[in-house]
C-alpha cells in the first residue's frame, strides 16, 4: 500500500481543521453572504499557487474580510522549504512597516487622553530634539548643517514630514550608520531610547513640514509613547491594543514556544532565483538588514516603525478596529473622530501623489486610483513582502503575508488585492 497519498490526505484534513479553528476566532461567512463570489475568490489561490510553482515565493497567507466577516482565508506553499514545513493559517510573519499604523494608534490613544496635541513640538516630550538642524550639501566642499526653520511636531512624525529619513538615503544614511541608529530590521544592542537619542543629534534631510520623506519618525513616535505613558512600548501595545483586540500572536520578539511558527525569510534575485535568506546580514550601501532579529541578538529594541511579528488573523483584528471606527465589539480603543482624522489626507500639496493620513497611505484622494479599489482606501506594506488594505466604502479588508526581500519584479501582493476586488458581486 502506498502511504504517501494517505499522509497527504491526513495533512490536508488537518490543515482544513486548523484553518477552520483560526477562522472561528474571527467571524466567518460564506462569500456570497457578504457580496463576494466564491468562484472568483479562488482566483487568489490560483495566482498564489502559480507563483509558488514558479518558485517566485515560498508560500503566503491571504485573507479577505467583508462586512466584518472573513470570506477568504488560505495558507499556501511552505513556511520553511528547507525544513519541509508547510504554511499554516497561524504562521507568524515579520510585518516590518505594518508596525507603523499600530504605533500611530498607540500615540492616538494618548492623544485622546489629553497628553499632548498633534502640533506640539516633539522636544516638549523628548528634549533632545530641541533646536534641530538641517543638512546642507554644497556643490563643492564638505556638507554642513544650519538651524531648521521650525521644530518637528508630533503630526510631522505621524505623516512623515519631519525631515527624518532611513539609512538607505544616500545623504543621511551613512551618517545614521556611523552613529549607530537602529531601524528595527537588524540586530541592535540597545533600546529605542538609545537609538532615538542618537538620531536626535543628527541633521534633518529638510525643514520639518516642507515635504514627505518615509523615515524613522515612527520610531521616534514609539519612544514618545514610552515617555508619555511611562511604559515600555511592548507593554503599552500589549495592554492597550493587543489584549483588547485579541491579538494573541503579535510581538516584537515572539516567545520561544511560538518561534517554530515564524516563517523563514527568502531572497529573490533574477540571476539566482529564490533562496533562503542568508545567515549573515545583507548590505546595500549604508543600509544593512537581517531576518534573524526576532529571535537572535539582544532583543531590546522595540522599533515602533518596523519591529513587530504578527499573523494574518491578528492583523485583520487590528484592521477591523479601524474599519469599525475605533472599536472592537464592546471595546473602544479610539473615538470615531480620531479615526476620521487619521484616515483623511494630512499632506495637502506636500509630498507624493498618494495621500497620507496619520499612519496610513490613502488612495485616490490626490490622483486617480491606479488599480481596482475605492477612493479613500487605506493601506501600507512591510519590508518582507506583506501588505494590507482597509476599505470603509466596501467594508473590506485584504491582507497578504509573505516573507521575501528583495522580491525582484514580483507584484503578487498587489495582484491579490485586485483579485479580491474583482470578486465583489453585490
Amino acid at each position: 500500500m502506498n502511504r504517501k497519498p494517505c499522509i497527504l490526505v491526513v495533512f490536508s484534513v488537518l490543515l482544513m481543521a486548523m484553518t477552520a479553528a483560526v477562522a472561528q476566532e474571527l467571524p466567518a461567512a460564506k462569500p456570497e453572504s457578504v457580496g463576494l463570489s466564491s468562484e472568483r475568490l479562488e482566483r487568489i489561490g490560483a495566482a498564489v499557487q502559480r507563483n509558488i510553482d514558479d518558485q517566485r515565493i515560498a508560500g503566503a497567507v491571504t485573507l479577505v474580510s467583508r462586512h466584518g466577516r472573513v470570506a477568504w482565508f488560505k495558507a499556501q506553499g511552505m513556511a520553511d522549504r528547507e525544513a519541509g514545513k508547510p504554511m499554516r493559517p497561524d504562521t507568524m510573519f515579520r510585518i516590518c512597516s505594518m508596525t507603523k499604523p499600530i504605533t500611530t494608534v498607540a500615540a492616538m490613544i494618548l492623544y485622546e487622553e489629553g497628553r499632548f496635541l498633534l502640533d506640539d513640538p516633539v522636544s516638549k516630550y523628548l528634549p533632545e530634539f530641541k533646536n534641530p538642524k538641517v543638512l546642507v550639501k554644497p556643490a563643492s566642499g564638505e556638507p554642513y548643517s544650519i538651524p531648521a526653520t521650525r521644530e518637528i511636531t508630533i503630526r510631522d512624525l505621524m505623516r512623515h514630514t519631519s525631515g527624518i529619513t532611513y539609512s538607505w538615503n544616500p545623504d543621511l544614511g551613512p551618517i545614521y550608520r556611523a552613529n549607530n541608529v537602529g531601524d528595527g530590521i537588524l540586530q541592535y544592542d540597545g533600546t529605542i531610547a538609545d537609538s532615538v537619542k542618537r538620531l536626535a543629534g543628527l541633521p534633518l534631510l529638510f525643514n520639518p513640514g516642507d515635504r514627505w520623506e518615509y523615515g524613522l519618525g515612527i520610531d521616534v513616535l514609539g519612544r514618545l509613547v514610552e515617555v508619555v505613558s511611562g511604559k515600555p512600548l511592548d507593554e503599552f501595545f500589549r495592554v492597550r491594543i493587543f489584549e483588547p483586540l485579541g491579538m494573541k500572536d503579535t510581538y516584537f520578539y515572539p516567545p520561544d514556544s511560538k518561534l517554530e511558527r515564524l516563517a523563514a525569510a527568502y531572497t529573490y534575485y533574477p540571476e539566482k532565483g529564490l533562496n533562503r535568506f542568508p545567515e549573515t546580514p545583507i548590505t546595500e550601501g549604508s543600509f544593512v538588514y537581517s531576518a534573524d532579529y526576532p529571535y537572535h541578538g539582544p532583543k531590546k529594541l522595540f522599533s515602533g516603525g518596523a519591529g513587530l511579528v504578527s499573523t494574518a488573523a491578528d492583523y485583520a483584528r487590528f484592521c477591523q478596529m479601524i474599519l469599525d471606527g475605533g472599536k472592537a465589539g464592546n471595546t473602544r480603543l479610539l473615538s470615531r473622530k480620531s479615526v476620521e482624522l487619521m484616515t483623511n489626507d494630512q499632506l495637502g500639496k506636500i509630498g507624493p501623489d498618494q495621500g497620507f493620513g496619520l499612519g496610513f497611505a490613502i488612495d485616490g484622494v490626490k490622483a486617480p486610483l491606479p488599480e481596482l479599489g475605492s477612493v479613500g482606501e487605506l493601506g501600507w506594506g512591510g519590508f518582507f513582502y506583506t501588505k494590507f488594505s482597509i476599505d470603509t466604502k466596501e467594508q473590506m479588508i485584504v491582507i497578504f503575508m509573505g516573507q521575501l526581500h528583495p522580491a525582484g519584479d514580483l507584484s503578487l501582493d498587489q495582484q491579490v488585492h485586485e483579485l479580491a476586488y474583482q470578486a465583489i458581486i453585490d
